[in-house]
């Protein structure tokens, strides 16, 4: 049998497609992953497509559907995700690199599930409660890869294992990439402890950085115990970078996001603005302004765009930070996320096509 798997979205290799890969390669079926959505002329035919998308309503997934009519389609940029093990019909934990012959670190699961049971995100309902799935050695591919780590837990701390895990990132001496984020309003003074001893990095490892998140503003008091606690334990708030949910709450005003986007600069946080819904045209506007790292020379006040909402300009007045806050921010300190995945506007990419 010969299949195509399409990856319509998302930076960082596509796991289920990855997962769906291997299985079909060891029942004997040649596969061709690509990011291509359009026929191509001269591709032989293909006894069934696969596609797997993260977020919603993209153009690219539109047409994909258009050229695709009969394409089996999954993610969490679905309304009915299907995964793997429904389809292949058993749990299946291995993958297929040779789709991503530039990718040279290792990426995969420890844990699955939540503690929490945020309104917005899919992956308690989905997932269900935490549990470990997944050893470092079960991850990592091995010698000659290099020891960097993309992990997509959504809640690594909510594992019973996490110690364990963590001692085998340590002993290993791995760079790690946690780019779910870690929940530091839960951070505890061993867990902070624990994070401080390892390799912790962005998503090119190039540099520190931890992800987090303030999506209420009502978690104020608790979200800022958390970046002291982790201060404490020797990792500064320039380490962090927070997911900041706008376009959700509808009590949410242009006063609460800018109390929310000042206070994580003024603390030395970098902010990452995620838009849950698009069709507001001022959140992503702004979501844009601090993404490119131009509220460091632009005010916002100055910044020219027509879709800039006037009641957006009159909060920042309000509520505008110290300039000092602003020009002591990094400005290579602008991570690339994988709305990867990011369960706020968009759930992790997990094993769901």
């Amino acid at each position: 049998m010969r299949l195509m798997l399409v990856q319509l979205d998302g930076a960082l290799p596509n796991l289920a497609l990855m997962k769906l890969s291997h299985w079909h390669k060891s029942q004997g079926d040649s596969v061709e992953l690509t990011r291509h959505i359009e026929p191509n002329l001269f591709a032989p035919k293909y006894d069934r497509v696969y596609a797997s998308t993260i977020f919603k309503f993209t153009e690219r997934t539109k047409l994909f559907c258009q050229f695709w009519p009969d394409a089996i389609m999954g993610g969490t940029g679905t309304d009915d995700p299907a995964t793997v093990e429904q389809i292949i019909g058993q749990q299946y934990e291995f993958y297929d690199y040779s789709g991503y012959p530039d990718f040279e670190a290792s990426i995969g699961f420890t844990q699955r599930g939540c503690r929490l049971s945020c309104k917005f995100c899919v992956v308690p309902k989905k997932e269900g409660k935490p549990r470990s799935v997944n050893t470092i050695a079960q991850i990592w591919r091995g010698e000659p890869y290099p020891r960097k780590l993309h992990l997509l837990d959504n809640d690594f701390f909510g594992q019973s294992e996490w110690r364990e895990r963590l001692a085998e990132i340590r002993e290993g001496k791995f760079k790690v990439c946690l780019s779910q984020g870690i929940n530091v309003r839960m951070i505890t003074e061993e867990s902070a402890e624990a994070l401080a001893s390892i390799d912790y990095r962005n998503t090119d490892f190039s540099k520190k950085l931890l992800y987090t998140a303030w999506d209420n503003i009502g978690d104020e008091k608790i979200f800022f115990a958390g970046v002291d606690c982790l201060e404490r334990h020797g990792i500064p708030p320039k380490h962090l970078m927070a997911y900041m949910l706008i376009g959700f709450d509808s009590k949410e005003t242009w006063e609460r996001i800018w109390h929310r986007f000042n206070r994580m600069i003024e603390r030395g946080i970098n902010p990452y603005p995620m838009v849950y819904d698009r069709t507001r045209r001022d959140l992503i506007c702004f979501q844009r302004w601090v993404i490119a790292g131009l509220y460091r020379f632009v005010p916002w006040p100055e910044y020219r765009r027509e879709t800039k909402s006037q009641a957006s300009v009159d909060a920042w007045f309000v509520q505008q930070p110290s300039p000092e806050a602003i020009v002591g921010r990094d400005p290579s300190n602008t991570p690339c996320v994988e709305g990867h995945a990011n369960k706020r506007a968009n759930p992790s990419p997990t094993e769901e096509l």
